[in-house]
């Protein structure tokens, strides 16, 4: 079975709708697929009956922001198995999502004072599309260059990197409340994407606040990161899962189902 359970939609930073994500995903004959949007769980019912259409198994998903204070590093937890509304990860993740349309709407003020030619209802129209304003939906309001060029990458971080006009991040929740919340939830709680934020050193905590899974196979991954996730999963007993993080033309992987498990 091809399955991608890690996938973004417009209800988060993505730049497709549910539907053209399920079309994509039939299309290329990937069989389940898991909606991880960043700190919700709206549209999941509807992505569901979408995805029975289709012939595409859809996993209820979210994808928490979360932080490791001890070590200082943000850390990301994928629920799996979750149903749209799942109170406790709407009363943990309703404050994030709020501290971020927040921060974007200061962001994009930054960028209209500081002269930028920037679409602001564009900006604002994506915004509402989703479950709140991203830097994904300031950036595509301020530029046509396409995510994976050199130009795209140097005016984000001149301008949300390095101490640019628009470097402000917001705070996060505890990683293992986190872990506990996915739980409580009834879904299962995976650590995504260690290799890329570097958050293996956390992961003995957070088996022992129920994390259940561990992410292997992801895009920024390495060869060295497959082995010591399946070692990990092999020593902590945990499932091994693989997901592209598609993001649409808000990220730099081309399709759903992209390099899941290679």
């Amino acid at each position: 079975m091809i399955e991608d359970l890690h996938v973004h939609s417009t209800m988060s930073d993505g730049s497709d709708t549910f539907e053209q994500v399920l079309e994509q995903a039939a299309q290329r004959g990937v069989e389940r697929l898991a909606f991880t949007n960043h700190d919700t769980t709206a549209g999941l019912t509807a992505a569901r009956e979408l995805g029975e259409r289709l012939g595409v198994q859809v996993v209820g998903g979210i994808e928490v922001s979360a932080y490791d204070f001890e070590r200082g590093r943000k850390v990301h937890i994928l629920g799996l198995g979750v149903e749209e509304g799942a109170p406790a990860l709407a009363a943990l993740c309703g404050s994030t999502l709020e501290r971020r349309h927040a921060n974007s709407l200061w962001q994009l003020d930054r960028l209209v004072e500081a002269g930028y030619e920037v679409d602001v209802e564009r900006a604002l129209e994506l915004g509402r599309a989703s479950t709140c304003l991203y830097k994904q939906h300031l950036m595509a309001a301020l530029t046509s260059e396409p995510y994976p060029s050199a130009a795209y990458r140097t005016l984000y971080r001149s301008l949300f990197k390095n101490g640019g006009i628009c470097d402000r991040d917001i705070d996060y929740v505890d990683a293992r409340d986190a872990v506990r919340v996915v739980v409580e939830d009834g879904g299962l709680a995976v650590l995504a994407h260690p290799g890329q934020l570097d958050s293996y050193d956390l992961l003995p905590d957070l088996v022992e606040c129920g994390l259940g899974g561990i992410e292997r196979f992801h895009p920024d991954h390495t060869l060295a990161d497959h082995a010591r996730c399946a070692e990990l999963a092999v020593r902590y007993r945990l499932v091994c899962t693989g997901g592209s993080d598609y993001h649409g033309k808000f990220g730099r992987v081309p399709h759903v189902g992209f390099r899941v498990l290679a």
